[in-house]
């Protein structure tokens, strides 16, 4: 009988390679198998060796390369087969990257794993743009939402009219495509038009940009701008500080 492998669930952090915890770049080495999406990027995705086996489950403009049931059930074939495997995310993978899915369906299979935390862009995207998430002069709450929700769910869970009264920073992922409809829900129930927006695309890489403006105005620029995914939408006083603090440069 073969043993029963191992499987990782690693976050790989921002993007910015040198942002890998010790772990995660100890275990690209290690690992028989890594099973990756496209978040990474491919700096950090050239790092895994030749003879590692790799698979792709990577999302693409809407397309799944493999559907979560499917990744689901590769991990712990793999694991089966007595390999270490790797599951290799962007950010951290309890913060919104279906880690937890995957965890559940590890512990139905009697597969052990560990959890390999990462860095999440929802604050190393934000600090490469010269914004801290939280700042004692403005804001001492944040609050981090998904901005597209599974599809499949009966109603939204996100209580919009409570989101347009929290004095805080609202951290938004995955938010572009309906970035004119989270405007508008948290204008709605009365948040200020003005308040600053920054969109941070591609965080912490050498191609980040950011865009800046407020919740009345933003999403024109970003249609202006031709804004797209992967970014991260900021709400809040904090934004103001990108003009104090700057944008880091990113050399790889």
């Amino acid at each position: 009988m073969t043993k029963t492998g191992k499987v990782y669930l690693a976050g790989s952090g921002p993007g910015d390679p040198d942002l890998l915890t010790v772990k995660a770049r100890r275990l690209i080495d290690e690992a028989d198998v890594v099973v990756y999406d496209q978040l990474p990027g491919k700096a950090i995705l050239d790092l895994i060796p030749a003879k590692t086996e790799k698979i792709d489950a990577g999302k693409y403009a809407g397309n799944h390369t493999l559907a979560q049931d499917e990744i689901n059930a590769v991990i712990v074939l793999k694991a089966k087969e007595g390999k270490t495997v790797l599951r290799l995310k962007g950010g951290d993978p309890y913060v919104f990257g279906r880690g937890g899915e995957e965890a559940e369906e590890l512990v139905k299979a009697g597969i052990p794993f560990e959890v390999v935390p990462g860095i999440t862009s929802a604050v190393a995207a934000p600090a490469y743009a010269g914004i801290p998430i939280t700042h004692r002069d403005s804001n001492s709450m944040v609050t981090f939402i998904t901005g597209h929700e599974d599809p499949t769910k009966d109603e939204s869970g996100l209580d919009w009219e409570l989101l347009a009264k929290f004095n805080g920073t609202l951290v938004i992922f995955m938010g572009v495509k309906m970035l004119a409809r989270n405007c508008g829900e948290l204008l709605k129930y009365g948040m200020d038009p003005k308040m600053p927006v920054a969109l941070i695309e591609r965080g912490t890489r050498p191609d980040q940009r950011v865009t800046i403006g407020t919740l009345d105005t933003i999403s024109k620029l970003a249609e202006e701008r031709h804004v797209k995914a992967p970014a991260l939408t900021v709400i809040g006083k904090v934004v103001n500080l990108h003009d104090i603090l700057g944008e880091q440069i990113v050399k790889w």
